[in-house]
């Protein structure tokens, strides 16, 4: 069964999603387990796989015009090059803003979108969605994160593209917000943001593949869309869903990094679309996708199992704890 945009008095929903309209009725389904299960996601993936995302970030940055950026050739190469010029430390370069970067986004992001999908539901785990409603769910849930993240994303990129080959402008996150700020104010904090709006497709498009997916499978096995599913189809699913999205929305990745670059100056979005298309062509937008599906596709496997588990977990403690305080 799919259901319209709006829960109606007849839908399975009954009369929840009518009388918990507006704020305080989403409010009301908000639950900190998928917040905790994202940030447990977010903080893994990006611990266990931030020399890969460090590599993407540098490879999305490279114009082939500035004299200052080190050239690469292929993944291998740039791991062995960092690591010989700037020790095992230049690969984790960036990894503090990426951790708080990557587990508060996850953490919002669940937190939002599972809020706003079970509204939508009016409280049912068992009414099954339409596509839309996934990709509208996870566009809201995308645009809140971006507004809240965008400045740790910015930093990460700055301290990421600190080169072994020059001095570096900063020492760390705090003092690389505190520069930003000061040099241009709270409009350098949110460089990137347009490219990072067009990006919510990327999650919209991601959470919609994997929410079908599921319901799909469990529909195929006589299940309840509820029912929880062991770890490898969780595996399976996530990757899918992101190899689908990554390759659809990668452009943006390299327009918004190229952005938040100290090394670039560009008059907008539109400028550095322009630049780029003229002087690279097509593939000047694609930049660093092998490095980024290479870290990408093990990255939301693991954050999603991660998410999948953790949540579990945590929402069946405290249906245990809610029936022992009824005894």
């Amino acid at each position: 069964m799919t259901q319209s945009l709006v829960p109606k008095e007849n839908d399975m929903a009954g009369t929840k999603g009518v009388s918990a309209a507006g704020p305080k009725g989403v409010l009301s389904h908000m639950k900190y387990e998928h917040l905790i299960a994202g940030v447990s996601g977010g903080v893994t993936s990006s611990v266990v796989l931030h020399p890969l995302d460090l590599i993407k970030v540098r490879f999305a940055v490279n114009d082939g015009r500035s004299v200052t950026i080190p050239q690469y050739h292929g993944i291998r190469n740039a791991l062995v090059t960092i690591y010989k010029q700037e020790g095992l430390r230049g690969l984790y370069r960036g990894v503090v803003p990426n951790v708080w970067g990557s587990g508060t986004a996850w953490g919002l992001y669940f937190l939002f979108y599972n809020t706003t999908k079970t509204w939508i539901q009016g409280g049912d785990p068992n009414l099954q969605l339409n596509w839309p409603m996934h990709m509208a769910a996870a566009a809201e849930a995308g645009i809140l994160t971006l507004f809240l993240t965008n400045p740790l994303w910015v930093v990460k990129t700055r301290l990421c593209t600190q080169y072994g080959n020059e001095k570096p402008l900063y020492s760390g996150m705090l003092d690389c917000f505190s520069k930003i700020y000061k040099a241009e104010g709270i409009q350098g904090m949110y460089k990137g943001l347009v490219p990072g709006m067009i990006g919510v497709s990327h999650g919209a498009i991601q959470f919609m593949v994997y929410e079908e997916m599921k319901n799909w499978y469990n529909n195929y096995r006589g299940t309840a869309l509820s029912t929880r599913m062991n770890t490898s189809e969780y595996l399976f699913f996530a990757a899918a869903s992101k190899l689908v999205a990554a390759s659809a929305t990668y452009p943006y990745q390299v327009v918004r990094a190229r952005l938040q670059d100290h090394h670039h100056n560009y008059a907008g979005t539109m400028d550095c679309i322009s630049k780029t298309w003229r002087f690279e062509g097509r593939l000047g937008f694609y930049k660093g996708l092998g490095a980024s599906l290479t870290r990408v596709v093990p990255a939301t496997m693991i954050t999603f199992v991660v998410y999948e588990n953790v949540s579990g977990f945590l929402t069946s403690r405290n249906f245990s704890n809610r029936n022992l305080n009824r005894l």
